[in-house]
C-alpha cells in the first residue's frame, strides 16, 4: 500500500475515534470537549482527503506517463 494511503487510513481511524468521543461527550453534557473532538475529527478527515487526493494525482500522472503519445509514430 502506498505510504500516503496508509496515512489516509490512519487519519480516518483517528477521525472515527474523535467523532465517537465527541458523540459521547455530547451525551454527557461536556460540550467543550465535544467541540474540541469534533474539530480534531474534521481535521483528520481533511488530512485523509488530502492524502487520498495526492495518491489519485500520483496514479493519474503514472498512467499518463505510461500511455504512448498520440502523435508518436507506431
Amino acid at each position: 500500500m502506498d505510504v500516503s494511503l496508509e496515512e489516509a487510513s490512519r487519519q480516518l481511524e483517528q477521525a472515527i475515534h474523535d467523532a465517537r468521543v465527541s458523540f459521547d461527550c455530547i451525551a454527557l453534557g461536556d460540550l467543550d470537549r465535544a467541540h474540541t473532538n469534533a474539530i480534531t475529527a474534521r481535521a483528520g478527515l481533511d488530512a485523509a482527503e488530502n492524502a487520498i487526493r495526492a495518491a489519485l494525482d500520483a496514479r493519474t500522472a503514472e498512467e499518463s506517463a505510461e500511455e504512448p503519445a498520440e502523435d508518436a509514430a507506431p
